[in-house]
């Protein structure tokens, strides 16, 4: 496995996860924009649940090129890329088997936010995580989901209106998985710490 941990500590791949990030992120932000304009001020941080988790691993990425670790934000990002990736495959497959439809733009989410999910926990021998910083991050991920499905500003899927109920249950518990292996990889696995100097 030391060759995956040099391969990820590379400039050249960090940079190129960053420059695909930010690109990632800025799409995300545009997907959500007839959202955001419907959507009260006071809940605009909270509707756009994706790119927010890119980008806060687009800032654990330009930590990590200045050689530097933002464990806040390392928190953030592992606990929201995984929940949110995962969340986004699950519902775009749930469209297809409703609908009988998979469309380019289904795949297209389905396979980003797999990578998402993924990128997040790969880096976690680099990250330097302490329990308040998974508290903090627990806090915003559970708060989160008291925004998407108390206040209804959950991202919009209208095949699966019906069944909010049931993905806000399913949410709930992916939230608690999410923060669950979050602190299994960063803080009880006996994992190598590396470096990225």
């Amino acid at each position: 496995m030391k060759w995956l941990y040099y391969l990820l500590a590379n400039r050249s791949l960090l940079l190129l996860l960053l420059v695909v990030n930010i690109l990632g992120t800025i799409y995300g932000y545009y997907w959500y924009r007839f959202q955001l304009a419907e959507t009260p001020a006071i809940f605009l941080a909270f509707v756009p649940d994706s790119p927010t988790a890119s980008l806060f691993f687009v800032v654990v990425l330009f930590a990590f090129l200045l050689k530097k670790n933002w464990p806040l934000f390392e928190a953030l990002a592992v606990i929201t890329l995984f929940k949110y990736g995962i969340w986004a495959v699950v519902m775009n497959i749930l469209v297809y088997a409703k609908t009988g439809v998979m469309e380019m733009a289904a795949v297209m989410l389905i396979v980003s936010h797999g990578a998402m999910a993924i990128q997040g926990l790969l880096y976690t021998p680099f990250y330097r995580i302490k329990g308040r910083h998974l508290l903090l991050a627990g806090i915003w991920t559970f708060h989160n989901d008291v925004i998407d499905y108390v206040f209804f500003m959950m991202p919009r899927y209208q095949v699966l209106d019906q069944y909010m109920p049931e993905i806000g249950y399913f949410t709930f518990w992916l939230s608690i998985i999410s923060v669950a292996v979050a602190y299994y990889l960063t803080q009880k696995k006996p994992l190598l710490k590396w470096n990225l100097s």
